[in-house]
């Protein structure tokens, strides 16, 4: 990160003349020396790290490969670098940033409707901050961009209805939100519900007994000293919730779920046949304050972890 904070470039003079057949490097841009201080730094390469590829002063070669010159290999380095700094900033700054972006996408494609820079970028973008895979995925991060999807005159009405239905989605229990509260039933057989369960933080987990990197969580959490001391003291409590139909399965096998930990299903199937969480995929983890406000929202473990030992 310090990395991309120091390099920079300029671009020569800009002609109006398209030059469809042109490749280039991704030209990058460069921090003012007068920022100094690292955040400042981070949030400026942020919010402008995009502004020459996206200039309409020239158009460069698109195609299956290229958008506006730059090779799709060359964006997705591009890509990691920038989801990483918005994983530095504030979520409202990044949050301004996301859209500040797409606005950009969507004014270079309305300057030059023969170029494929936005459906490519959204693309990049998506798996990059909504692939339930992504290690840096984001819904609060990706709702902005999808919103401004959803309501875009360039997007075709079936894709605008798809996007909205996404947005719908992201907004689910965003970071600083409370979490939607909701009934289960333990291993003991009691009705109880999430917002019952008082503890300084709450780990919440969405997940399923065969499911291996459910099992990955539980030897982690398990493997942790510092973690351990936690939920023995009752500062940290863990609450796995089966959320499928298959319930002699989960039955099955709950005497494998630590003892220490808080285990149950949906009886009713609300969670997922409701929409009251967005789960794309399991294990979906979610990190709650003591009045259950979402502090991380389905972010891999490894964000996780370091925040409640923070």
């Amino acid at each position: 990160m310090a990395a991309i904070l120091l390099i920079g470039c300029g671009e020569g003079k800009k002609s109006k003349a398209p030059t469809p057949h042109a490749t280039r490097d991704f030209p990058l841009v460069e921090v003012p020396v007068m920022l100094t201080e690292p955040q400042e730094r981070i949030e400026w390469m942020a919010a402008h790290m995009w502004d020459i590829f996206t200039d309409t002063g020239k158009l460069y070669a698109s195609d299956s490969l290229t958008v506006n010159g730059v090779p799709l290999k060359d964006l997705e380095s591009q890509m990691g670098m920038f989801t990483t700094l918005l994983q530095e900033l504030p979520l409202v700054t990044g949050k301004n940033v996301v859209g500040a972006f797409y606005n950009k996408l969507e004014a270079f494609q309305e300057a030059f409707p023969e170029s494929n820079m936005l459906p490519r970028m959204t693309a990049l973008t998506t798996q990059y901050l909504y692939d339930p895979n992504s290690p840096v995925r984001s819904e609060d991060l990706y709702l902005p961009f999808v919103k401004k999807l959803s309501e875009s005159p360039l997007i075709d009405p079936d894709y605008r209805a798809r996007y909205a239905w996404d947005a719908k989605n992201c907004s689910l229990n965003q970071i600083g939100t409370p979490a939607t509260d909701f009934p289960f039933i333990d291993t003991a057989g009691k009705r109880r519900t999430l917002h019952s369960i008082k503890a300084e933080r709450l780990l919440l987990i969405f997940g399923n007994p065969d499911c291996q990197a459910c099992k990955e969580i539980m030897e982690t959490l398990e493997s942790v000293p510092q973690l351990q001391d936690l939920i023995m003291s009752g500062a940290l409590k863990v609450v796995d919730i089966y959320i499928d139909e298959d319930i002699e399965l989960w039955k099955s096998k709950s005497a494998s779920y630590p003892t220490n930990w808080i285990n149950g299903y949906d009886p009713n199937f609300d969670i997922r046949g409701d929409k009251l969480y967005n789960i794309r995929a399991i294990p979906s983890v979610y990190l709650l304050d003591a009045d259950k406000k979402v502090i991380l929202k389905d972010c891999p473990i490894e964000r996780i972890f370091p925040a409640i030992l923070h």
